[in-house]
């Protein structure tokens, strides 16, 4: 059971690092407002868009992350 808890544990710690490291910096935001550019079809929506999705994935690769190191303490 243990063995098993850490190997999803290193998958979990991989996807972390891979969704981070694909999501856009929050810099590319400020270009818009200091250009002045006005809504886009993006901006309108945003819950469909690749942003949102990394978001989700990014939340909820973490939930388990902690989830399983708890479930990894209470096995020792």
């Amino acid at each position: 059971m243990r063995n098993v808890l850490l190997g999803f544990e290193f998958i979990l710690a991989a996807v972390i690092i891979v969704v981070v490291l694909l999501q856009p910096s929050k810099a590319d935001g400020i270009k818009g407002f200091i250009t002045g550019n006005s809504e886009t079809f993006f901006s309108k929506n945003k819950s469909r868009t690749k942003e949102a999705m990394l978001a989700r994935v990014t939340v909820v690769s973490a939930i388990l992350f902690a989830i399983t190191t708890i479930a990894l303490n209470i096995v020792k």
